[in-house]
């Protein structure tokens, strides 16, 4: 027996219950959005945040230009016998080291959404469920890393930096270094998943970074060092990233070096990929 809902007091006809349910059931559903139309939504997301919070960008802005500034004048004139020569090898290293470092600020925005519940109303909708790690990432790496590649070319340039290799070496270069940077990242949303506030998150990121990024060929050639220390650094992604953006740049081709990059990132993509998705089912 059908029940109807009454709307005399209103106006209207009365529509009864079976109406209605016949009625939601023939009208056709919207698309479910598409993997990527969902990582660039939430890409965009981590855009706005930039937006709304400008003071984000001060660690791709002015942390590299101190960065470049004071190993270039500090210690240029002793490693490589002028300011000048000096930035021609450093720039490169220093532009890899900043964009590197700044990946674990990922790790600590994912672990903020985390805190606040955001997270527990995406998983409810009916989407893509790596899209808000993806978008997290894609932001990053489309305007974040991007901005302090440009800014560090930018101030490279006006100190005497001169890139043999052209628009198309820069480009390559800092290509492939977004392309890492991408893969490196994961570890940060591995470690922001994982742990339970943002100061957590940033402890163990940078203790992981800063030794990564300066046992490496960022400032100087291994030549000089130790032979234990020259197996490590010879091997590290960081110094194969490094000495193959900084060859890109300088108009040469590195292939081993690239080949070396591209699989670092594939083996980081590959390994914490999963673990991130799997820690973010769970949580």
């Amino acid at each position: 027996m059908s029940t109807a809902t009454s709307t005399e007091d209103k106006g209207l006809s009365p529509v009864s219950t079976e109406s209605l349910a016949a009625l939601l059931v023939t009208r056709e559903r919207p698309p479910r959005p598409s993997a990527w139309s969902t990582s660039l939504t939430f890409g965009w997301r981590a855009i706005l945040k930039i937006k709304h919070v400008p003071e984000q960008l001060f660690d791709v802005t002015a942390f590299p230009i101190m960065n470049l500034l004071m190993f270039t004048y500090l210690f240029g004139g002793a490693l490589a016998g002028s300011p000048g020569d000096y930035i021609q090898f450093v720039l490169p290293g220093i532009l890899v080291m900043s964009v590197v470092m700044i990946t674990m600020y990922t790790g600590v925005s994912v672990n903020i959404d985390i805190e606040k519940g955001v997270f527990d109303r995406i998983r409810s909708l009916p989407i893509w469920r790596p899209s808000a790690m993806v978008g997290y990432l894609l932001g990053d790496a489309l305007l974040r890393y991007t901005i302090a590649s440009i800014v560090m070319l930018a101030v490279g340039l006006l100190l005497g930096y001169r890139p043999d290799g052209g628009f198309v070496g820069v480009v390559a270069g800092i290509a492939l270094l977004l392309i890492f940077s991408f893969a490196f990242s994961w570890i940060w949303t591995m470690f922001g998943l994982m742990l339970r506030t943002e100061k957590s998150v940033m402890s163990v990121s940078m203790m992981v970074i800063f030794p990564l990024t300066f046992l490496s060929n960022v400032f100087v050639d291994p030549k000089t060092m130790p032979g234990w220390l020259q197996a490590f650094v010879n091997n590290s992604p960081i110094t194969h990233l490094a000495s193959a953006v900084r060859g890109l740049m300088a108009g040469d081709w590195p292939g081993a070096e690239i080949a070396w990059t591209l699989g670092w990132a594939a083996l980081f993509l590959l390994v914490f990929g999963p673990v991130t998705m799997r820690l973010y089912n769970r949580k």
